[in-house]
């Protein structure tokens, strides 16, 4: 069987003790503890039951210990999955949006998720669900929503003919008298 990875000699069982007690994450404090056993000598498998964990794990956190100390021992976030989207993809995604599309070229008036996917997917080989991409659109500033389309041959005084216009005075509406009518 291999020796058994020092604990750092700088704090003591006392001091882990104290600084256990002191601890606001109680991951840490139960870590600490654990420690203290055996920075007061005891056997790892005590302090693998007082931790409530296997041998291999105590290892790990008198690793973690003796690397960085107490601050160590406290669990650290997650970094999560890699952006399916690199920067110079955004950056052609972002250009995309702002150029709009062309309806010869790509055959669509405006830009639906499915659309960029499909040529994120195409230009580039990014395969991006929809929902992805929405997330990713919306941290970049940008929201679903799109003008009201409009012909190209629309006359704007045409529709100035067919507008309801609305009386200038308004007229109050009569109160009903307290006897009735």
């Amino acid at each position: 069987m291999a020796a058994p990875v020092p604990l750092r000699s700088d704090f003591d069982a006392a001091a882990l003790r104290a600084l256990a007690k002191c601890s606001c994450d109680p991951a840490q404090t139960r870590r600490l503890l654990a420690l203290s056993v055996i920075a007061a000598g005891g056997m790892r498998s005590e302090a693998a039951e007082i931790g409530g964990v296997g041998l291999q794990t105590v290892r790990d956190w008198v690793v973690a210990f003796n690397a960085d100390g107490p601050s160590g021992l406290i669990d650290g976030k997650a970094p999560g999955a890699r952006p399916r989207l690199n920067a110079d993809q955004r950056d052609v995604l972002k250009a995309l949006v702002e150029q709009g599309p062309t309806p010869a070229a790509h055959g669509v008036v405006r830009w639906r998720l499915c659309d960029l996917a499909q040529i994120l997917c195409e230009d580039h080989g990014v395969s991006v669900s929809e929902q992805t991409l929405s997330r990713v659109l919306r941290a970049m500033g940008y929201r679903k929503l799109s003008a009201r389309p409009r012909h190209h041959a629309q006359d704007p005084d045409a529709s100035a003919i067919f507008k309801k216009a609305s009386p200038t005075v308004w007229r109050r509406s009569r109160r009903l008298s307290a006897t009735g009518p």
